[in-house]
Formats: C-alpha cells, sequence, structure tokens
C-alpha cells in the first residue's frame, strides 16, 4: 500500500489521455431581459442577473467518460434551471491533468466566464494557479483538497457525501447474496463480492469500504476482493479486473472507475453488478442492479447563484443525500432481490436523520481490534499532518472536517489483490 499523503485524499492524481486537445463547445440559445417596473421588478432582477452570469466548465474526459458526462449533465441542468442561455456558459471536454488545465481556465477567464469549474483531483494546482492570477474570478474545482490551506477567497473545493450513497448500494448487493444463498445457488461462506477500483487513494479506499459495510449489514458472511486498475478511465483493464474477481469465486461485483469496462465483463459472465455514475440497464439488462452517484446540480446551482448574488461561496462544500447531492438510480427489479427497494428506504432515512452512521466503529474491525482513534490530516495545517481525531461518538466523521475523503482505513473482511497504484 502506498503512503497516503494529501494527494491519497481525493480523486484524480494522474490519468493518461488519449490525446484529445481541449475543445470549447458553445451551446445555443439566448438570455432576454425585462424592463424594472414595480410588478415585474423581481423577474426583471432575475434575467439580469443570469444575463450578467458566464459559467465555464473543465472535465478531463468526454460524454464517453460515465464520471465526466455525470458533470457535463449537471453543468447543462443547472444552468437550465438558472436561466442561463445555452450560448452563455462554455465547456471545455479533455482537458489533461497538467498545464493543459491552467491554458484551458485562463482561455474561460479571458472569454468573459465569471465562474469556472473543474472536474478532476489532478487539475487543482493550476487552478490555484489560474485563481492567482485572475482574482476577480471565482474557480471551483471538485475533490480537490487545498482550498483551505491556500486561503484564496476566490478559490473553493466541493464534493459530497457518495460513502452514504454507495452504502445502500451495499445494501442492494447485500440483499442479493441473501436471495443467492436462500436459493442455494451460493452457500453463506461463497458470498464474496469483487471490486474494480482505480488507485488505492483514501475516495476509493471510503467508496469501497462504505459499499462493503452496506453488504455486511444485511448479510454477515460476505467479504470483498479488490483489485486496481492504474487508471481512471481504461476499459479493457477494468474488464480484465472484473473477469479476474470473477475467476477467483466473486459472486457479484462492483466499481470504482469509469468505463463499461467491469459491467461487460459481468453481463457476459452472467454475474450482478453494481456499478457507479450511471445506470447501466440498457447495456446490462440481466445484470445490472443499481448504482450511486453524485448529483453536482445543487453544487453548481449554488455556486453559480452565489456569483449572481454577490454572495461568498463556501471554501470546502460538501453535498448530502439531504441536499439531493447524492443519488441511486433506479432499482433494476429485474435482477435485484425482492425487497430490495423497501429496505433501501428504510436505510436511507436512517442515513438521513442520523440514526445511522457508515462508518459505524462497532461495525467492523481493523486487524481484530475495534477502531477507537483515528488522527488524520484534514485541518488548516498546509503540511497536511495527521492529527485530528476523526473518531467521536461511536463513528468515523467522513467528509465532516473536509469534503474531500479521509477514510484510508484497511478493515477486515477485504483483501486487496494488489497496491501497486
Amino acid at each position: 500500500m502506498k503512503s497516503f499523503n494529501e494527494q491519497t485524499f481525493s480523486r484524480r492524481q494522474f490519468v493518461k489521455l488519449g490525446g484529445g486537445s481541449a475543445v470549447a463547445l458553445l451551446l445555443a440559445g439566448c438570455a432576454s431581459g425585462g424592463s424594472a417596473t414595480s410588478s415585474n421588478a423581481s423577474a426583471s432582477d432575475s434575467s439580469s442577473s443570469a444575463a450578467a452570469i458566464k459559467p465555464g466548465f473543465i472535465t478531463l474526459h468526454d460524454e464517453n467518460s460515465t464520471y465526466d458526462l455525470n458533470f457535463i449533465n449537471a453543468a447543462k441542468e443547472a444552468c437550465q434551471e438558472l436561466g442561463i442561455s445555452e450560448d452563455t456558459y462554455m465547456l471545455k471536454t479533455n482537458v489533461p491533468e497538467g498545464q493543459e488545465c491552467y491554458n484551458a481556465a485562463a482561455e474561460l477567464a479571458d472569454a468573459g466566464c465569471n465562474i469556472i469549474f473543474a472536474d478532476s483531483f489532478g487539475h487543482e494546482d493550476y487552478m490555484i494557479q489560474a485563481a492567482k492570477e485572475f482574482p476577480d474570478i471565482q474557480f471551483c474545482h471538485s475533490t480537490g483538497t487545498k482550498a483551505h490551506t491556500e486561503g484564496l477567497d476566490n478559490y473553493h473545493n466541493a464534493f459530497a457525501s457518495i460513502y452514504e450513497g454507495r452504502y445502500l448500494a451495499g445494501v442492494a448487493a447485500g440483499m442479493k447474496l441473501n436471495e443467492m444463498i436462500d436459493s442455494g445457488k451460493i452457500t453463506s461462506d461463497q458470498a464474496k463480492m469483487g471490486y474494480v477500483g482505480a488507485y488505492t487513494y483514501a475516495e476509493v479506499i471510503s467508496g469501497y469500504t462504505s459499499f462493503y459495510l452496506g453488504a455486511k449489514s444485511v448479510c454477515p458472511s460476505v467479504t470483498m476482493e479488490v483489485t486496481f486498475t492504474g487508471s481512471w478511465y481504461d476499459e479493457t483493464a477494468e474488464k480484465e479486473g472484473a473477469t479476474k474477481l470473477i475467476n477467483d469465486g466473486c459472486v457479484l461485483i462492483s466499481q470504482h472507475a469509469d468505463s463499461m469496462g467491469a459491467p461487460t465483463a459481468c453481463e457476459n459472465a452472467g454475474v450482478p453488478d453494481v456499478s457507479y455514475n450511471g445506470s447501466t440497464q440498457d447495456a446490462c439488462p440481466n445484470t445490472y442492479i443499481i448504482s450511486s452517484r453524485i448529483n453536482w446540480v445543487p453544487y453548481y446551482k449554488y455556486a453559480i447563484q452565489a456569483v449572481m448574488d454577490g454572495s461568498t461561496i463556501e471554501t470546502d462544500w460538501t453535498g448530502t443525500l439531504s441536499t439531493g447531492s447524492v443519488e441511486l438510480t433506479d432499482l433494476n427489479t429485474s435482477v435485484a432481490a425482492d425487497g430490495t427497494q423497501a429496505k433501501l428506504d428504510e436505510v436511507k432515512g436512517k442515513l438521513e436523520d442520523g440514526s445511522l452512521h457508515v462508518f459505524d466503529t462497532s461495525t467492523f474491525t481493523v486487524k481484530g481490534a475495534k477502531l477507537d482513534s483515528y488522527k488524520a490530516d484534514v485541518d488548516t495545517d498546509p503540511n497536511y499532518t495527521p492529527d485530528t481525531e476523526v473518531v467521536s461518538d461511536g463513528y468515523f466523521h467522513e467528509s465532516e472536517y473536509r469534503s474531500a475523503p479521509y477514510f484510508d482505513v484497511q478493515i477486515d473482511g477485504i483483501e486487496l489483490l494488489d497496491t501497486a497504484f
């Protein structure tokens, strides 16, 4: 296992792209204003604000990546709901995690964008560089960690409590395992899941652990194997990883990677699958169960509206189930176990009212012992010294001290097949 420094806390440190250059997509439409009479002043103010705003969006890949498509769709939806015309906002896709990101951000700034978003972890240093050069423009970065240490008024991080969504998806997986046990397809000691991860970063560890704990909450005998691809988007590696897990006896597969590789392998093998960032039911109708995803529309609307209103954007914003930022796709009832939706509704309610915590330390052990204390590097120390206690009140407080995940604990019941990445 690699050491977990500041770069392990969140998504997308390094991704090799297939040579695409940053392309600006200008989308068509027009905004309109209104006369400021006493009867329609409010509508006029709203349309004037929409006309004055020009958001810019930067994505690592394009629509072929489920991860980036999730951001692209959110950008379009948020702008539409705020009355921002399609010829006003700008989108640059296939922007690598290098100087190209700064160039894209600078181009958007020069084009008149007054708020600019980027979606990948490795974009962060270049977004910060642009924020320092353009102090009058707001820069918002999803999955980053440095906003609270940079101290810039115009640079912000955002993430969501996706571990809650993965926990719920794990509950659906556990229900399926129970069905397989009850039908005699497998025995309880054969309830082994597989998980295709990208890197050994805290975001991935938090994700696969919460998925496992969700499954374990309804299927106590479950175990899980995790393999890593060394890439966020590599369809061949993800398919090979899932196939390896299936051949090793895993009877259900999930993933934290962005292609159709793992779901396709499951469909070909007839193995139930829980995907990520969107439904794969159309392509995998016989194996797809459910998917969790972050809905970025609430954050995009919040941040853009703040610029429209002249109000402050939070330095470190965390979306939740309650804000609509963490979602499950529709359940594939033809594959899911009977009673799954009712169970998901029950568990979701407990997560929302605080009576259930994903990382309840009474539900797992670390090397056979209960986790009573854990110091994480989540405070305002620019050196990311691990000195903040994040275990209290009986659970690990993920994403409460900072939006980006920092749960990097290896718990019992999960076996890592490789840790080269």
